[in-house]
C-alpha cells in the first residue's frame, strides 16, 4: 500500500502509547509473578491454549486428550496459521517455541494497533484514532495481546483487511481476510465483511451502469479460503467433510446454540456465588453488546458493522467456556469507536482520569486473569 512511511509517522504517537500500555501491563504482571515465585515468561508463553499451539508448532497435529468424564479434546480445534508462524520463527531464530510464540504475538499486536489507527483516522481523524488504539490496549482483558495467543494475529489481519476494503483495495482485502480465516475460527467475520462490502459495491456499480472490476470478485472469492480450507481439511481427516470440524469443536463443548448456553450461564451467575473471572466475563460481554448498539447508531461503514456483528453473534450465541468470551471479543475493536469519540471530545483532565482508571483496571484484572484466576483464559 502506498504512503506507508507517512502512515507510520502519523501513527507513531498512538503506537508509542499502545506499547507503553502493554509493557506496563506486562511489568505489573511480572512483578506479581516474581513475588509468588513464578516465571512471567512461562505465564505469557505457556498458559492454557498456548500449550496447544506450541505443541502443534513443534510436532504437528495429532494430539487428543481423553478425559474420565468422556470429554475428548483434539488439537484439530486450533487453526494452523499461528503455529506455522511460530515454527517458522523458531526455525530462523535461535529461540525456543515459547519465545517464538511471544515474538509472533507481539509483532502482530503492533501491526494490529497500526491497522486500528488507520481505520480510526480514516473515519474520525488522528485524535480519535489515537484514543481508539489506546483504549484497545487498555481493555480489562488486553493481557491477551501480550501472550502467545492468536487474538493479536487475527486482529492484525482483520484491521488491515478492513482498511483495504475502505480504500477499495479488493485483492489486498481478500488475501488478508483469507489469512485471518486461517488464524482463528471467528476469523470468518473478516470474510463476511469483505463479501458484504463487495456485494454492495458491485450493486452500486451496476446501478451506475459501470462494469465491475475483476479485482472485486477475486477479493470476495478468496476471502473465505483460509477458514473454509482448514474446516474442510479437518472434515476430510475426520471422515466427514462438512461436519468433522464442528464435531471436533463439540468435543471442547463449543457449539453455536443461539445463546442458550449464554442464558444458562447468566442465570447461574446471578443466582449463586461465582469466581471473579466468571462475573468479569459476564460484565465485559454485556458491555460489548451495549457498545455494539451504540456503534451501530453512529451509522459506521458496512464492512465494520458486518465484521463486528459476526464477532458479537459468535461470542454471545456460542456455548462453552464463557470465561473466554471477552477474549473472543478482543478483535472487535470497532466497538470502542463511540468511546474513543467521547474521550476525544472530553476535557483533557477528564480524559486523563478515565485513561488512568482504565489502566488500573486493565493491569489489575490482567494480572488476576493470568496469575491468580483458576479458570481458563
Amino acid at each position: 500500500m502506498p504512503g506507508w512511511r507517512a502512515a507510520l509517522h502519523r501513527a507513531a504517537p498512538a503506537l508509542g502509547l499502545f506499547a507503553a500500555a502493554r509493557l506496563t501491563g506486562m511489568l505489573v504482571m511480572a512483578l506479581w509473578a516474581w513475588h509468588t515465585g513464578r516465571s512471567p515468561r512461562a505465564l505469557l508463553a505457556m498458559s492454557w491454549d498456548s500449550d496447544w499451539y506450541l505443541g502443534i508448532a513443534a510436532y504437528g497435529y495429532g494430539t487428543t486428550l481423553y478425559w474420565p468424564d468422556g470429554v475428548v479434546q483434539s488439537d484439530l480445534a486450533f487453526f494452523p496459521l499461528y503455529p506455522a508462524l511460530v515454527r517458522a520463527v523458531a526455525t530462523v531464530l535461535p529461540v525456543a517455541g515459547g519465545t517464538a510464540g511471544l515474538l509472533v504475538s507481539w509483532a502482530a499486536a503492533g501491526a494490529a494497533a497500526w491497522g486500528v489507527f488507520l481505520i480510526g483516522e480514516r473515519l474520525h481523524g488522528r485524535g480519535v484514532a489515537t484514543a481508539l488504539v489506546l483504549l484497545w490496549g487498555l481493555l480489562p482483558h488486553s493481557i491477551v495481546l501480550s501472550m502467545a495467543y492468536t487474538e493479536p494475529l487475527l486482529t492484525a489481519f482483520a484491521a488491515w483487511s478492513l482498511y483495504a476494503v475502505l480504500t477499495r483495495r479488493w485483492l489486498w482485502a481478500g488475501a488478508l481476510a483469507a489469512l485471518a480465516g486461517a488464524a482463528r475460527p471467528n476469523g470468518i467475520a473478516v470474510a463476511a465483511a469483505v463479501g458484504a462490502a463487495a456485494a454492495v459495491e458491485a450493486y452500486r456499480l451496476f446501478r451506475g451502469g459501470r462494469r465491475t472490476d475483476w479485482r472485486l470478485w477475486a477479493g470476495a472469492a478468496v476471502a473465505p479460503a483460509g477458514w473454509a480450507g482448514y474446516v474442510l481439511w479437518v472434515g476430510v481427516r475426520k471422515g466427514d467433510p462438512l461436519g468433522g470440524y464442528f464435531a471436533v469443536q463439540a468435543g471442547w463443548t463449543s457449539r453455536f446454540d443461539f445463546g442458550v448456553g449464554t442464558f444458562g450461564f447468566v442465570r447461574r451467575v446471578v443466582t449463586r456465588p461465582m469466581d471473579l473471572g466468571f462475573t468479569g466475563a459476564l460484565l465485559i460481554t454485556a458491555a460489548g453488546v451495549v457498545l455494539f448498539a451504540l456503534f451501530v447508531l453512529e451509522r459506521p461503514p458496512l464492512p465494520l458493522v458486518v465484521y463486528t456483528a459476526v464477532l458479537v453473534v459468535i461470542a454471545v450465541g456460542g456455548s462453552g467456556f464463557f470465561e473466554s468470551k471477552p477474549r473472543f471479543l478482543l478483535p472487535a475493536f470497532p466497538l470502542l469507536l463511540p468511546v474513543a469519540c467521547a474521550l476525544r471530545r472530553a476535557r483533557p483532565e477528564a480524559a486523563a482520569v478515565v485513561v488512568a482508571a482504565l489502566a488500573g483496571l486493565s493491569y489489575g484484572y490482567g494480572t488476576y486473569l493470568l496469575a491468580l484466576a483458576p479458570m481458563a483464559l
